[in-house]
């Protein structure tokens, strides 16, 4: 299967390879860029949301809860569009796609993500309490899979 994916996404390297991008920045530019979005926004998303829920100053929380919803969403794109990069990467230099820890942390993190995204857009339900609990605890799971994801990136960074 690693293979067949491979093939279908070679038209598109090639088309990449053609830029002549330097091989440091095909190499490096995916982690550099991931690392970014899961360690600065990551962090602040995480602490928005939890800040939000934890505050016993309604305003405050609200200011919290209004931080928190205007960057998850793009947290959550940029990570997506970083997870295909980061494929079409791996298909630019020739590595199998499907092997790593890093692909398998990846495509969970981004399911968790997407799933958790549905249940803040959802109102949780009608503002339901257990739905608005298992999205942060939901959202934190996720951030602690994209820490690990980040050192299965590095990992293989330094391995091909």
């Amino acid at each position: 299967m690693s293979e067949s994916l491979s093939q279908l996404l070679e038209p598109i390297a090639a088309g990449f390879r053609s830029l002549n991008v330097p091989e440091p920045i095909v190499h490096w530019g995916h982690p550099l860029m991931m690392a970014i979005v899961v360690f600065v926004m990551g962090s602040v998303v995480g602490l928005t949301g939890w800040r939000g829920r934890e505050l016993a100053d309604r305003k405050e929380a609200a200011k919290s809860w209004d931080a928190h919803k205007k960057i998850a969403p793009f947290m959550t794109l940029f990570i997506v569009l970083g997870y295909t990069g980061g494929v079409l990467s791996l298909v630019m230099q020739q590595q199998p796609i499907l092997e790593s820890p890093h692909f398998w942390t990846g495509s969970a993190a981004v399911l968790l993500l997407v799933t958790n995204g549905v249940l803040g857009f959802s109102s949780f339900g009608k503002n339901k309490a257990a739905l608005r609990t298992t999205h942060a605890y939901l959202g934190s799971a996720a951030l602690c899979l994209l820490f690990l994801h980040a050192v299965f990136g590095l990992k293989l960074g330094l391995s091909i």
